[in-house]
């Protein structure tokens, strides 16, 4: 069955079927054609390399051995138009049913939001006194920045200080010179 035709052109038409593609090096790779664009450069998905690889002949032997056919698998494949020399439909794409086409594969694991931290997790009971009312705070981080005035704080009430600015100055410490 040949490729459909398509709007886009004959290439269009064969996203997704099976290529053989022969580059100049006499190389021949088959796989299913994904992408292509105007230089041909084309991404082959499945592809195996065919190679004709003729035996060295051994000392003594008059005839020259047949040539062998050399196969080797290497999966996706990005190829340089430049060096396209043939390409011939190997076959038509593969049957996807139309139940798993929209279904994601199995996978070990459990599906969670990546974050940093904790969860945002809302406190249990009421904030200490002398502290702003926060709804939630992070691990680390007791209440809201300076200058910050969370929904419903009243204006004129100060914030109280820092963790470890509310006191005298460690021992052995200067103020700076005014």
């Amino acid at each position: 069955m040949p490729p459909p035709k398509s709007k886009g052109g004959k290439m269009l038409g064969l996203i997704n079927w099976r290529l053989k593609v022969t580059i100049n090096d006499g190389r021949a790779l088959t796989g299913q054609m994904l992408a292509f664009d105007r230089h041909m450069n084309l991404v082959l998905a499945d592809c195996e390399e065919f190679r004709r690889v003729r035996p060295k002949k051994k000392p003594g032997e008059t005839e020259t051995p047949p040539e062998q056919e050399v196969k080797r698998s290497l999966g996706l494949v990005i190829l340089r138009g430049e060096t396209v020399v043939s390409m011939s439909v190997e076959g038509p794409p593969p049957v996807v049913d139309e139940d798993k086409k929209n279904v994601l594969p199995v996978g070990p694991g459990r599906g969670m939001p990546a974050g940093r931290g904790m969860g945002m997790v809302p406190p249990v009971g009421a904030p200490p006194m002398g502290r702003p009312p926060v709804p939630f705070a992070p691990p680390g981080m007791p209440g809201p920045p300076p200058g910050f005035r969370p929904p419903g704080f009243p204006p004129g009430m100060p914030f109280p200080p820092p963790p470890g600015f509310g006191g005298p100055p460690p021992p052995g410490f200067q103020p700076p010179p005014q």
